[in-house]
């Protein structure tokens, strides 16, 4: 069944990813053929496009058995978010080095933006990954012993409630029996 589930889920990804890609080369082509004079402003709303781009793709891509787990990853940090970040600057500000080879290109600018927004949640949280740390591990088994002491109690509850149904049904047909005895004035220690 997970990886029935698992396939169900990367195809809505997909489909979520596709969906963002042509509302982006929408939105980016709305940018253009906007009354903005400024290429710096056009620039920027574009990256601001991408860049949401980028945060839904990442979430979009979030399939798996686990859970996030919250870490800083200074790799991604230096080698996605910084460079993109500094991508994204160069093309609005013309006093940067490589402003001119940047801005000609939009090609840069759209993929510095999605790097962006898939690099910011990236560099503080990882996927769906298993916690194989020391104190998941003592939780993870707390609440297993947790769960098999609650389904003993349900058991140990069923049981005596089981008893007590029995004794009841004893006893009355006891008293049953016992009663016709009684009521004719025989009692069995009498001989």
């Amino acid at each position: 069944m997970d990886k029935k589930k698992d396939k169900w889920n990367l195809l809505f990804s997909a489909f979520l990813v596709t969906a963002f890609l042509i509302c982006a080369y929408f939105f980016t082509g709305l940018i253009n053929d906007s009354y903005m004079d400024d290429m710096t402003s056009k620039q920027l709303m574009t990256s601001l496009v991408f860049t949401f781009f980028g945060l839904i793709l990442f979430y979009a891509t979030r399939v798996g058995d686990g859970k996030q787990i919250k870490r800083f990853s200074l790799s991604t940090l230096l080698i996605m978010v910084l460079p993109s970040l500094y991508i994204i600057l160069a093309a609005a500000a013309p006093f940067l080095p490589l402003h001119e080879q940047i801005s000609a290109r939009n090609e840069f600018i759209y993929i510095a933006g999605a790097v962006f927004g898939y690099g910011i949640p990236y560099t503080f949280l990882s996927g769906y990954e298993v916690d194989t740390s020391e104190s998941y591990k003592k939780r993870k088994k707390a609440a297993q012993e947790n769960k098999a002491a609650e389904t003993i109690n349900q058991y140990k509850e069923t049981l005596s409630d089981a008893a007590a149904k029995y004794e009841k049904t004893v006893s009355n047909n006891y008293n049953i029996y016992d009663a016709p005895a009684e009521a004719s004035g025989e009692n069995s220690k009498n001989p």
